[in-house]
């Protein structure tokens, strides 16, 4: 009867000891590195353009991001930067904690032709010259085009908790792991924004414009030890205080926003 007994036991303890030794047990010490796309939304936002002779905000104004859909961009080297893409490249410093770099190369556009009011004066930029104060304005192509669309480049540090779900279920998770990831970014905005503002000369180039934070969970699928597909939706807020718009470098523009962003990506789990 006392062997009866063990047995059960002595059958769990040798489970539980096959599970430790699992290569994917165990993540501390082990990098990752991942590639793969994501969609955007943005709340609304006051848009504020000032320079010489002019200083003005659009109010409540909408923006979208600028899908590619499934594409061969996302994998062909010489134009990967053009859909919106994630790239990071991460440490595990505990079995469940990871410390990551990476950029979330987003795309903002702003909705033509919708009607806003306008607060502020303009002069000199004939035929928009005059002072306003919630004057409606319809954003036409001719005033104004507006677009961080190469991209929203959020360039972050990332804190991520991971937990294994499949090991409470016997699974071998060297053969199919699903993991849950909460976690925590922060980082700078560095557009490359492409603005056509009265007709004057855009400004486009790279340039650091603000900064970012937001909070994340998502799902990891790890198989054969080495591979992972994750998806993860972020919530976050945006402010950019020094956005250029034209060649004139005392010509401005600032914004903030919330965002949410949802990615799919693929990549790798390794020890050097």
């Amino acid at each position: 009867m006392l062997a009866i007994l063990l047995c059960p036991g002595f059958d769990f303890a040798q489970s539980h000891d096959s599970a430790s030794n699992y290569y994917t047990a165990h993540n501390k010490g082990k990098f990752f590195v991942y590639w793969g796309g994501n969609r955007d939304q943005y709340s609304k936002s006051d848009i504020r353009f000032h320079g010489r002779n002019y200083d003005f905000t659009l109010e409540n104004v909408t923006a979208h991001d600028k899908p590619k859909g499934i594409h061969v961009d996302y994998i062909n080297p010489t134009r990967m930067t053009i859909p919106q893409t994630n790239f990071r490249l991460g440490y595990y410093v505990h079995d469940k904690w990871n410390v990551s770099l990476g950029v979330d190369h987003m795309k903002y556009v702003m909705t033509q032709n919708q009607l806003v009011n306008m607060d502020g004066h303009i002069e000199g930029h004939v035929p928009f010259d005059g002072t306003f104060t919630d004057t409606p304005r319809y954003l036409t192509e001719e005033f104004l085009k507006f677009e961080h669309t190469d991209g929203l480049n959020f360039i972050s540090a990332e804190l991520t908790r991971v937990d294994d779900i499949t090991k409470h279920f016997h699974v071998n998770t060297d053969i199919v792991q699903l993991n849950t990831l909460v976690g925590v970014g922060g980082g700078v905005l560095y557009p490359k924004t492409n603005t056509t503002l009265m007709g004057m000369q855009r400004h486009d180039n790279f340039h650091v414009s603000g900064w970012g934070a937001d909070l994340k969970a998502g799902l990891n699928l790890t198989f054969l030890k080495y591979f992972f597909i994750q998806s993860e939706v972020k919530a976050g807020y945006i402010d950019m205080p020094d956005i250029r718009t034209t060649y004139n470098g005392s010509d401005r523009a600032s914004q903030h926003f919330r965002f949410l962003e949802k990615t799919l990506v693929v990549g790798g789990i390794f020890r050097l």
